[in-house]
C-alpha cells in the first residue's frame, strides 16, 4: 500500500502568483492606456479588452501544455524549435519594423513576435539534448554537449541579431548561460563563454556593428543628460514617474506622468513605471515579490524534478524570467540600458503572454510528473515542501 502512486495537484503558489501578476498587469495596462486617445481612439477600455483576450488565450495554452502527456512534450520539442526558427526567418522576410526592429509578423489580425517563443524553444531544445545524452549513459556534460547546446542557441540568436533585437538577445544569452550552468557544463567553458561575451560586446560597440539608436541608448544609460530630449528621454521620464509614487503611490488611474503620457511605451516596455507611480513603493514591491515567487517555484520544481529534461528546462525558465524581469525593471529605474523587453505576465502584448503561459504550463507539467512518480511515503513530504 505504501508503494502505490498518487496524483498530486498543481503547484498552487506558482499558479496563484501568475494569476496575481496577470491581474495586476491587466489593471496597469488599462491605467496606462485609458487616457491615451492617440492609442485607444476614444475607447478607454480598448487595450483592456485586448489584454483580456491575450490572457484568455494564454491560459488556454497553459492548460493544454499542463494536460499533455510528458512523453508528447519531449516528442514535440524539436517541432517547437523548428517552428520558432521558421518564425524568425519569416519575420526577416515579411515582418513589420517597429522602433527600428523588424520583429513582428501579422497573423490573423494579431502582431506576433517570434523571438518571444524562441526563448522557450531554446530552453526546451537544450534540455532535450542534455536529457538524451544523460539517458544514453553519458551523465557528464562535456565539450560535445556544450557545443551542441551552443549550436541550438546560436541559430535563433543569429536570426534575432539580424532583426536587430538586442534586448531579446541579451535575455536569450543570459538564459543559455544559466542552462549550461545547471546542466553541469565545465567551469572552464562557462568562464570562456563569459569572456567571449564580453569581447563580443566590446567588438560590436567599437566596430560600429550596432545601430545608431542602440549606441545612443547605451550612451544615455551612462549619462541620461547627454541627450535629454532624445535617447535619454525615456530614462529620465521613467525615473520621474517612479519617483512620483512615493511610498503608497498616487492611486490607480491617477498617476500624473501616466495620465499625461510622458513615458513612451508605458503599457509595454515601461509598465513598471505605472506600478511605481500609481501604487508606490509598496505596490511595486508586491509586484517584484510576485515575480520572485514565480522564479523561486521554478527553481523548486527544477530541484525536485525526477528527470534531467525537467530539471534543466525548469531551471532555464527560471533564468529566463529572472533576467528578463531584472532587465525590464532595471531600465525603468535607470540601472540597466533601455533595450525594449517586456515584463513577464505584466506588460501588454500577446506574444510575451503566450510564451510566458506556455512556460508556466511546462513547469506545472514537470511538477505533476515529478511528484506523481514518487511513492506515497515520499510524495507526501515532497508535496508539503512544494506547497510551502
Amino acid at each position: 500500500m505504501n508503494g502505490r502512486l498518487r496524483t498530486p495537484g498543481v503547484d498552487r503558489i506558482l499558479m496563484v502568483s501568475v494569476i496575481a501578476l496577470v491581474a495586476l498587469g491587466t489593471l496597469l495596462v488599462w491605467s496606462a492606456t485609458s487616457h491615451r486617445i492617440d492609442l485607444t481612439g476614444g475607447d478607454s477600455t480598448a487595450y483592456l479588452k485586448k489584454q483580456l483576450v491575450n490572457v484568455c488565450l494564454g491560459v488556454l495554452l497553459m492548460v493544454v501544455v499542463m494536460a499533455t502527456d510528458h512523453r508528447w512534450v519531449r516528442i514535440i520539442a524539436p517541432l517547437v524549435y523548428l517552428a520558432s526558427i521558421g518564425g524568425l526567418v519569416l519575420v526577416l522576410t515579411a515582418g513589420t519594423t517597429i522602433n527600428g526592429s523588424r520583429s513582428w509578423i501579422d497573423v490573423a489580425g494579431m502582431s506576433i513576435q517570434p523571438s518571444e517563443f524562441a526563448k522557450l524553444a531554446v530552453v526546451i531544445g537544450m534540455a532535450l539534448l542534455v536529457a538524451e545524452r544523460a539517458e544514453g549513459r553519458r551523465p557528464h556534460v562535456g565539450a560535445t554537449e556544450v557545443v551542441g547546446m551552443l549550436v541550438i542557441a546560436g541559430l535563433p540568436a543569429a536570426l534575432i541579431m539580424l532583426q536587430p533585437d538586442l534586448g531579446t538577445l541579451l535575455v536569450l544569452s543570459a538564459t543559455v548561460f544559466g542552462v549550461l550552468a545547471v546542466a553541469g557544463a565545465p567551469r572552464r567553458w562557462l568562464a570562456l563563454l563569459a569572456a567571449a561575451g564580453g569581447v563580443a560586446a566590446v567588438a560590436a560597440f567599437a566596430g560600429h556593428l550596432l545601430k545608431p539608436y542602440q549606441v545612443d541608448r547605451f550612451l544615455a544609460f551612462t549619462d541620461p543628460g547627454l541627450d535629454p530630449r532624445g535617447a535619454g528621454y525615456n530614462t529620465e521620464q521613467a525615473r520621474i514617474a517612479v519617483g512620483n509614487g512615493g511610498l503608497f503611490g498616487q492611486g490607480l488611474f491617477h498617476g500624473s506622468q501616466t495620465r499625461l503620457g510622458f513615458v513612451p511605451e508605458q503599457h509595454t516596455d515601461f509598465i513598471f513605471t505605472v506600478a511605481g507611480e500609481e501604487l508606490g513603493l509598496i505596490g511595486a514591491g508586491v509586484l517584484i515579490a510576485l515575480l520572485g515567487l514565480v522564479i523561486w517555484r521554478a527553481l523548486v520544481i527544477s530541484a525536485l524534478s525526477t528527470d534531467v529534461f525537467g530539471r534543466v528546462a525548469a531551471a532555464g525558465i527560471a533564468c529566463w524570467f529572472g533576467f528578463q524581469a531584472f532587465q525590464n525593471i532595471g531600465m525603468c529605474l535607470g540601472i540597466m540600458p533601455v533595450t525594449g523587453v517586456p515584463l513577464p505576465f505584466v506588460s501588454y502584448g500577446g506574444s510575451s503572454m503566450f510564451a510566458g503561459m506556455l512556460a508556466v504550463g511546462l513547469l506545472q507539467n514537470i511538477h505533476l510528473r515529478s511528484t506523481a512518480a514518487l511513492p506515497t511515503r515520499y510524495a507526501r513530504p515532497v508535496r508539503q515542501l512544494v506547497s510551502r
